[in-house]
């Protein structure tokens, strides 16, 4: 990469390996695949660049737990590690342990928060990266989130309402598909 910039900003001087030309003349065969290659931000190519450097060298393997919190699936890697053990990640269809080797290629699926996450490594990093970095490196299958509306549990009382009184305390219940607890209630007070 940094012979193209050589190139242009040093008057045509050859630098070492580039005597033949051979470089300049793959890039303006094809310039659409050499654009397509780079990221037109710096700041991103320059990241990239890191995270690839202090990734795993080609042969080697990243544990699943570090991947997922490197590419900002998940928090922290504390919490990629109990999810791994709780069963709510699947690598290729099996649950895994967090010390499972992660290879280029392989599917991930996470359940977090609600939401089940579907993505395909395309790069293993090691290092926690910022997100323009992290979606270069995978393939997100997900399904779309659900609506924000959807999501939201219901009985959520407004702030500085106070505290609810019995009505409203048993029309939250009921929402919530708690009505018997209402009555079970009344019962264990008439008990004694």
């Amino acid at each position: 990469m940094a012979s193209e910039h050589d190139e242009g900003g040093n008057g045509g001087t050859a630098g070492p390996g580039t005597g033949d030309g051979s470089t300049a003349a793959s890039h303006t065969a094809d310039p659409a695949g050499a654009t397509a290659s780079h990221t037109p931000d710096p700041k991103t190519a320059a990241a990239i660049a890191a995270a690839e450097a202090a990734g795993p060298q080609s042969g080697e393997s990243v544990r699943v737990d570090s991947w997922i919190w490197a590419v900002r699936l998940i928090k922290t890697r504390s919490l990629g590690a109990t999810a791994c053990r709780g069963g709510h990640v699947r690598v290729n269809g099996e649950r895994v342990k967090p010390a499972y080797s992660l290879r280029v290629g392989d599917e991930v699926r996470l359940r977090h928060e609600g939401r089940e996450r579907v993505v395909v490594v395309k790069r293993l990093i090691r290092k926690r990266v910022g997100a323009p970095v992290a979606v270069q490196c995978y393939v997100d299958n997900s399904p779309p989130p659900p609506p924000r509306e959807a999501a939201a549990p219901a009985g959520i009382r407004d702030r500085g309402a106070g505290r609810p009184t019995k009505r409203d305390r048993r029309e939250l219940e009921r929402l919530r598909g708690l009505e018997n607890l209402s009555r079970a209630r009344r019962d264990a007070k008439a008990k004694p």
